[in-house]
């Protein structure tokens, strides 16, 4: 089945048409007019929760001195009360930079909103080429899901999605696949490691990138002369990540450690509260308060080393499947790793659905979990809003208090049931990349196909 440059442009087209309603959809809580700090009014608070069009990027305008235009990090620091102030911002580096550049031109928060989707936009549009490029029409997951709409610039995050879905490009792309394996896997783990500068999970998807170089990749087909392993060329992967991350954040900590310390300490110590939207606070209510140390302090540990233990799993049931089939699955391993941490990480932010999407282009899994997933995430993007629009007009906190409650319930466990489906659907799923090559390359006696 051929997939021409016509059919790669209505996908690229329909994307950037979701976009157009996505912004719309945020631009909604915009003006009409602004006060002396450019912020939107009448009743922004009220209207962006209210009418479910709340922004990240909106309601950072004011309180990160955004809207004064101070250069990120330099000068700044976190509070004994967890307070960032001075320019310090709760992101990495590339995301504060792209934060700064969108304020740059701009005095109000709608301009920044405007200017942060332009910044942010073709981000979206490369991903869907990308997709296309590999997995055909399955990119309409992307171009034309619902979570597009909700969460395209609800915060900064399509260029962290642009990072992820490059570095599977580049290693198995049609324009790529002449160069040897440890070369391509070397330049993926690079643009893993821009990832982190941006928003922090594409590095976990270095450790099954490693495992698969290691194993000499598609069938063991690029493995030295005379070589079981490549544990030369694995290393060689992990170093370019890491040497990547250090390069993209050294200059940050030698112009104002405090601050770019800031960004890192403030996520440390972000408690698993109402905001969190994740299954440590609501799987413990009432000791889940935000108020309750030791709670806090328990989750602290318990939340990163149960995330390990996922990632643990992950990578052992994608060696048995090496052993078992010829090739390491690293795409579908870094699928379940990613489930892995967004079910158990302290927060689950509704964007990091954009971080899942691109696992569903692919890996070949059921429709069933893909809708399943996108009508959960929705009754969490619209319900939890208006949920806090609720709360603010005096409704009680329970799930019988109100349609907006019991949607935010769904969505929370909606979600968590399905990652862990998908944790295993993910792993003994068969990659629609390698379906593509296999349609272009001639078989091979006694290969089985991942």
């Amino acid at each position: 089945m051929t997939f021409g440059r016509a059919a790669l442009a209505v996908l690229v087209l329909l994307c950037g048409l979701t976009m157009l309603v996505g912004f719309a959809n945020k631009d909604r809580c915009t003006g009409p007019t602004f006060n002396e700090w450019g912020r939107s009014d009448p009743g922004y608070q009220e209207r962006s929760w209210a009418d479910a069009c709340y922004s990240d990027i909106q309601y950072l305008w004011v309180g990160r001195d955004v809207d004064r235009h101070v250069f990120p990090y330099v000068h700044g620091d976190i509070t004994p009360d967890g307070d960032l102030v001075g320019g310090s911002l709760e992101y990495p580096v590339l995301t504060g930079m792209l934060i700064w550049a969108g304020a740059f031109f701009v005095h109000t928060d709608a301009g920044f909103l405007l200017a942060s989707a332009i910044l942010l936009a073709p981000f979206g549009l490369l991903v869907a080429w990308l997709l296309g490029k590999m997995s055909r029409w399955r990119a309409l997951l992307w171009s034309i899901g619902p979570p597009l709409v909700l969460y395209a610039f609800h915060n900064w995050d399509l260029p962290v999605v642009a990072c992820a879905v490059g570095a599977v490009y580049v290693l198995h792309g049609e324009r790529w696949r002449d160069r040897p394996l440890v070369h391509r896997a070397t330049f993926a783990a690079v643009l893993l490691g821009i990832g982190f500068a941006v928003k922090i999970y594409p590095l976990i998807f270095v450790l099954p990138l490693a495992l698969y170089v290691f194993t000499g990749g598609r069938h063991g087909g690029e493995l030295p002369d005379g070589k079981r392993w490549n544990p030369v060329g694995a290393l060689r992967v992990a170093g370019a990540s890491v040497l990547t991350v250090l390069l993209v954040n050294l200059p940050f900590m030698i112009a104002g450690f405090d601050g770019w310390r800031a960004s890192f300490a403030y996520q440390g110590e972000r408690k698993a509260d109402l905001t969190a939207n994740s299954v440590w606070f609501w799987a413990f209510r009432p000791e889940s308060e935000p108020d309750n140390e030791a709670f806090q302090g328990l989750v602290n540990v318990a939340s990163p080393v149960a995330i390990l233990l996922s990632f643990v799993a992950a990578c052992g049931f994608g060696w048995w499947r090496y052993r078992r089939e010829g090739s390491y699955p690293w795409i579908a391993v870094s699928a379940a790793m990613l489930c892995g941490f967004l079910l158990l990480h302290k927060v689950h932010s509704p964007q990091y659905t954009l971080w899942l999407v691109p696992m569903f282009v692919l890996l070949r899994v059921r429709w069933g979990w893909i809708a399943g997933y996108f009508l959960a995430d929705a009754a969490m993007g619209v319900g939890v809003f208006r949920w806090f629009y609720a709360l603010q007009d005096g409704a009680g906190a329970g799930i019988t208090d109100g349609f907006a409650a019991q949607a935010t319930v769904i969505g929370v466990w909606g979600r968590a049931a399905l990652l862990v489906g998908l944790f295993i659907a993910f792993l003994t799923a068969r990659s629609s990349v390698d379906d593509a090559l296999a349609d272009q390359e001639p078989a091979l006696p006694g290969r089985r196909d991942t």
